[in-house]
């Protein structure tokens, strides 16, 4: 489980988050790589499930609402960025 908030210093108005997605995973995780997030998600990677499941989880760590974030990059990618929103 992620702690709501675990990623807020990341959480600036207008920033970019790049992130690694891992879809069917075992469990929902995020852990911080070398600049980039690699985000796990239980979803499979069909119909923007696992986006969504993505958007979701990131929000929480971020400690923002989901609505502030838009994807910007990789609808279809495991390679994603996140835009943001103020």
């Amino acid at each position: 489980m992620v702690v709501k908030g675990a990623f807020a210093h990341l959480a600036r108005p207008g920033a970019e988050i790049a992130v690694r997605v891992v879809p069917r995973a075992s469990r929902n995780h995020i852990a911080l790589a070398g600049g980039t997030l690699r985000v796990q998600v239980t979803a499979p990677p069909e119909g923007g499930k696992a986006t969504a499941a993505v958007q979701k989880l990131l929000a929480h760590a971020l400690g923002v609402a989901k609505s502030r974030l838009e994807l910007q990059r990789g609808a279809t990618s495991r390679d994603k960025v996140f835009l943001l929103k103020g």
